[in-house]
């Protein structure tokens, strides 16, 4: 998820996204702990995109 498609999002829909992300890193982590997933840096693109929501939530509970 880019971030200009973060930012255009509202407070409740970030928090569902995170939720979701969240819920999507640890499937990966287990299924690829079990048995290689075949493309391991989706790992990454999702647990940087957690990162990314989590810390537009915490700004804009900053502002």
């Amino acid at each position: 998820m880019k971030q200009s498609e973060i930012i255009s999002l509202s407070t409740a829909e970030l928090q569902e996204q995170l939720s979701q992300l969240r819920k999507t890193y640890t499937d990966l982590k287990m299924a690829h702990a079990i048995s290689p997933i075949q493309n391991p840096l989706q790992i990454r693109a999702v647990r940087r995109s957690v990162a990314r929501l989590a810390t537009e939530i915490s700004k804009r509970e900053l502002q």
